[in-house]
Order: C-alpha cells, then structure tokens, then sequence
C-alpha cells in the first residue's frame, strides 16, 4: 500500500565530522525553509574539540508554529561513516537517508572517534539483528525497519562538476560536499532550486565567489539525484508557502546580544568560554550601530580580557561610569566573578551578567547543555547582598528579557543575572520580528546634573548612598561635577568612608536588602511568571519549569490537548526575589505538581518547596547534556497520566 504524502512536516538531521561544513549546509537548509515560509526549530550538537569528532544539527520543519524539537529523523543527510553508524537507526519508516556509497565497507572499527560505549551499544544493535559491522550493516537495519535508501557518490559527482567548471583543484571543490549533501536531501524532498539558491547566496554573501561555486555544485547535485531516484516513492516533501512579512529567522547567539545592542549597552567583556562566546563575538562584528533614535551613528565597546574576574571587574567599572555595562560567560567563569559581584552588591553598582548555562561541574561537558546553575546564581557570593536572577525561555524571550534585566539593574542599582543556556544559544527557530515599540528604557535615578546644595554628608561630600524612605539613593556617573564619593568593599557611610559602626550596619543592611521587597512589588506579574492553559478538573495536572524546557513543553502539552488532556504549564522567570504569592496563585487547583528541569535534583522543585512549602509530586529530569524534546516530555507525561510512573522519571534521548 502506498503511504500518505507529509507535505511541510519533517525533521531532517545532518552530520560529519565537526569542521566539515555540517553548521554551514544546516543554515542553509533552515534559511531555505524559512525563505519559503515555513516554521524552523534547529539544534547543533558538538564535542569541544576544534575539529574531527562528530557533530550533528537537527532541523525540524512545519507549516505551523513550533518551539522544540522532536526524537525521529525523517531525513538524514550523512557524508561520513560516523553519521551513519550514530543515527541510522533513529529514521523513521518511510523516512530516508542520503549517504556516500563509498563508505559503505567501512567497519565501525575503523571509526576512531566513536567512542567505547557508543561503540558497544551500536555493535550489540547490529549483532543482535544479525547485520554486518560496516555501514552497510547499518543500512540493511535501516532498510529492515522501512527507511529508504539514497546512495550518492559524491568524489564521483566532484570529478565531473570539476570537469564540467573546468576547475580541477578537487581539494578546493571538496569543500563543497556538504552542499552537495544538502542538496540531494533538497531533490529528495522536491524543493523549489531557486529558494535554494537564494539561501545559498544569503550564507555566502560575504564571499560571493563561493557562494557561486556552491551554488553550482548545488544544482549538480540536485539534477544528479532528480535523474537517478524516483522523488515520488518519499513521502515527505517541502513546498512554498504564504510567507509571513513578520516572521524572522533567528539564531540563540544573537538574541541576547541585539538585545543589549537595543538596550543601550555600550560595554562588553568576556574571558572566551562556550557556549557564551558568541554572545560576544556577535558584539564584536557589530560594534559600529549605524541608526540611533536620534539619527547618529553609536558604538559598542567589546573587551576580551585576560580571565573572568577581569571582565567582571570591568563590567563593574564602566558602569560606575554610567554606561550601561555587561559580561557574558558560562558557570566555570561565572564561579571566578562571585567575589567581585559582592562588591558591586555592597556598592549598589548596576551590573548585568549573561549566564549562559552548560553541564558541569568543573569543566563538565564543555559544549552540552544543562539547567544546573539556578541555585548558584541565586546564592553566588559571601555574605548577603541583594541581586536578581531571571531566566528566558526562548529565542524571542532572550531578546527583550534582555532589555528588561539592564532596567532592572539600573531601577534597582543591583547586579543582575540573566540566565540563559546552552539550548538557547545552540538553536535557530523562525520567531515574530522584534517589536521596537515594545522596547523601553528606564535608567532609574540616574543624574545628569550638579548635585543640589545642602545634599552632602559630614564630610561635604555626595550622598551616594543616603538612607531614605526609598532604599534606591540617586547615582550620578563618576567624574560629575560635585559628585565625590567613595567606593571600596568595606562597609560604608552614606558617603561611602568606611565604618564598622553597628548602627551604621544595621541602615546599610536593611537599605540594600529591601530593594528586594521594592522589586517584588514593581516587577510586572508578567516577568515573573506565565501561566500556559488550565488543568483537567479530573486531574489537576500542573506543570513547573523554567528556562529553554519551555518550547518542548509547550509543544507537548499542545499534543495532549488535540488528545483531550488538559495540562497547566507554569513557567518562572523571577527567579529571585522568588514571587511566591504569584506562583502560589497559579497552582490553586493543582493536585499533581510536576517539576520538568535539565538538571539531577530539579533545582526549581526545591524553591517552590523553600518558598511555598508545596511539595512536588513528579519530578521530569534530564542531564545527560542533551536538551529535552517534546516528544520525551509528551511520553512521560503520558506516563504520569497512567497512573504508573515513578516519582521521579530521568530523561535518557540523545546522540
């Protein structure tokens, strides 16, 4: 019987060894996508080493709305063994994969960068199906379960494009397989060649000679494959359809740094470290801001500095300055800025950092993905000062929570950590253009002027951090006529001298410390959490989490609803001050809490318990660096709603 034709739904993964090209053909595939008006969620998936070991980038397509990704493959595009061997038997039935027939003879032995327990669950697979060691043992399983198969030659293909062009330097054209493997899949799947060529031309266009060369190599391909196969056996297929004037292609490493572009921050440090590097480096070759509201040309300055403590430090200075001031780093960094962020605290000095999770602890996995720095950032530091941490959830959030988090600092005069992972930086998704009008900049007490007579201490000097009624004292930049005062890491006067007075202690403590109380009343209820539908009246399921689980969950509990299954999804985003009366409202009806976080103790359990004493009663957990899917979220949902699952359910999917 002839199976169904899936028009504009497909997930299609890519892979090769890490500087083979894989990012590149993936960015192409998802820019095509979106050229021709389709929704794209991607992930990228490396090792952190520069070059050799394998690397994957996953690429999920709709006609509709989505936000995770999913645990099938439709179509996988491999030019390598390891590829093959590592996700050959995750394609679907129906589903297809292009690959080298070259390689078909290669054993899995002869792949050194599988590593041991990789090597032994995949040759316990195929001896268990009784297939050979090699690729073409992979294939045959493959086969077995209903995938089809799309032998490529692709050294065979090059020696002809190169005689076709008249351009014989095969090691210059070899660069060119990825888009060739990439083009195949785009035959396969009969997209339209000339959004294709667009796409490739928007990749390249810094380098428009190779974008030409691709393009042809492209096109080779493509009418290799359309002459050779019979397009209409597979069943997936990709099609143009209405484009959305609002809808943008948008990649996690440039979110938050627009953000700051759109924020006003004017100064940037980092100590290179993955995945928040890029963060930097998108700062970097976009330092020159040719339009302001005011129709100047402005500028970012970006630092590397010589470790994090530096960067750390002068974050803190260029802020004392009245610029709008940052850092971007990842949890080993952010250990060595503990120190110095207490001294902005004790200074009321307005500082945000970008805290861009990844597994630890120690180095951990350098390059993978993990939720386990929420109860760090929220107790970084000795001694007690008053800081907030807030947390996106997405792409789209990241850019305007990144506005939101200066505001924060400056309103507050605190430090500021903005969570965000590796999930977030590491993904593409198509995400609604960003809404100018819906930025806004609020600088707090920020004088600009002389200070007023009479306004001085004992000394004569500035009042910068004068007890009041309101606990937030005006600051001025440093250098403003009138404005002196003193900074240090003691405790201080309102001056800033320092004294060991208890009194004195007793007003700077209750100042610096009831900003919290101050913010946890002014933070719109918005930015501290969200609720998404309402709960089954026969369950009372409700879900908590926080961060880049929110795609995959909202995704799943979509799929439950259309299944009839109501579940409440509540989503935090101030994490500290925690805002216990809001979430406490939101879970009223609640009969079964379930806590979803990548990480092993399920760190935002253990606040609702701190805060709320409520107890969780499902805990869904994953750590194994690789961020959740939704459809791992649906099943163990499901697996709740049976009545038969643990308390405590560990996710387990990835390559």
């Amino acid at each position: 019987m002839t199976q169904s034709k899936i028009s504009n739904s497909l997930t299609w993964v890519i892979g090769g060894a890490q500087g083979s090209g894989v990012d590149s053909a993936a960015n192409i595939f998802s820019k095509a996508c979106s050229q021709a008006g389709l929704y794209i969620f991607g992930k990228r998936e490396y090792y952190s080493n520069i070059k050799g070991e394998h690397s994957y980038f996953t690429v999920r397509v709709s006609d509709k709305q989505i936000r995770s990704h999913v645990d099938d493959i439709n179509l996988l595009v491999s030019f390598d063994a390891e590829t093959l061997f590592r996700h050959g038997d995750k394609v679907t039935k129906g589903g297809g994969i292009i690959y080298d027939q070259d390689l078909v003879n290669t054993t899995i032995q002869e792949v050194p960068t599988i590593d041991d327990q990789a090597l032994k669950k995949i040759t316990n697979m195929l001896k268990k199906a009784n297939k050979s060691l090699t690729v073409q043992g992979m294939l045959d399983y493959a086969k077995d379960n209903g995938t089809i198969l799309y032998n490529v030659p692709y050294f065979q293909l090059l020696r002809e494009f190169s005689e076709k062009i008249n351009d014989h330097s095969l090691s210059k054209l070899t660069r060119t397989v990825n888009v060739m493997a990439l083009s195949a899949s785009m035959a396969v799947l009969d997209f339209d060649t000339t959004v294709l060529t667009r796409a490739i031309k928007h990749i390249f266009r810094a380098k428009p000679k190779i974008a030409e060369l691709n393009i042809a190599a492209a096109n080779y391909s493509y009418n290799y494959v359309k002459s050779r196969f019979n397009s209409t056996e597979f069943r997936f297929k990709l099609t143009k359809v209405q484009t959305s004037s609002d809808i943008i292609l948008m990649q996690g490493n440039q979110s938050s740094a627009m953000g700051k572009i759109s924020a006003g921050c004017r100064f940037q440090t980092y100590y290179p470290i993955t995945p928040a590097s890029d963060d930097s480096e998108f700062l970097e070759s976009n330092q020159i801001i040719e339009s302001t509201p005011d129709g100047k040309k402005d500028s970012i300055v970006v630092v590397q500095t010589e470790d994090e403590i530096a960067a750390i430090t002068m974050a803190i200075g260029g802020a004392l300055t009245g610029v709008r001031s940052a850092t971007a780093t990842s949890g080993p960094g952010f250990s060595l800025m503990t120190e110095a962020l207490g001294w902005a605290g004790i200074n009321e000095v307005p500082v945000v950092v970008s805290l861009y999770q990844r597994a630890g602890p120690s180095t951990g996995l350098p390059t993978r993905h993990e939720q386990g720095d929420l109860m760090f950032a929220i107790n970084c530091g000795h001694g007690e000062f008053p800081k907030i941490v807030f947390a996106s959830g997405d792409i789209e959030e990241s850019f305007y929570d990144t506005i939101k988090v200066f505001n924060f600092a400056e309103k507050y005069q605190l430090p500021v950590i903005h969570m965000l992972d590796k999930a977030i930086a590491n993904s593409i998704m198509t995400c609604r253009v960003f809404d100018q009008y819906k930025i806004n900049i609020d600088r707090g007490r920020l004088l600009e002027n002389i200070i007023p007579a009479g306004d001085t201490g004992v000394a004569g000097n500035y009042l910068r951090f004068k007890f009041d009624e309101n606990p937030i004292s005006s600051r001025v930049r440093l250098g403003t006529e009138n404005g002196i005062f003193w900074n240090t890491g003691d405790e201080h006067t309102e001056e800033g001298h320092i004294t060991e007075d208890p009194d004195n202690r007793i007003k700077m403590m209750n100042k610096r410390m009831s900003k919290l109380d101050l913010a946890s009343k002014e933070i719109p209820a918005e930015d501290k959490a969200i609720a998404y539908g309402h709960n089954d009246p026969s369950s009372g399921m409700t879900i908590v989490s926080w961060g880049s689980t929110k795609g995959a969950i909202l995704d799943a509990i979509d799929q439950l609803t259309v299944e009839g299954k109501n579940v409440k999804f509540v989503q935090v985003r101030l994490m500290h001050p925690f805002p216990s009366s809001l979430v406490e409202k939101m879970l009223e009806n609640t009969k079964v809490l379930v806590d979803i976080e990548m990480n092993y103790t399920g760190q935002l359990g253990l606040l609702i318990k701190q805060n709320l004493n409520r107890n969780i009663n499902y805990k869904i957990v994953k750590y194994n660096g690789r961020s959740m899917s939704s459809s791992e979220i649906y099943n163990a949902l499901m697996y709740i709603i049976s009545g038969n699952a643990p308390r405590r359910i560990v996710l387990e999917h990835g390559a």
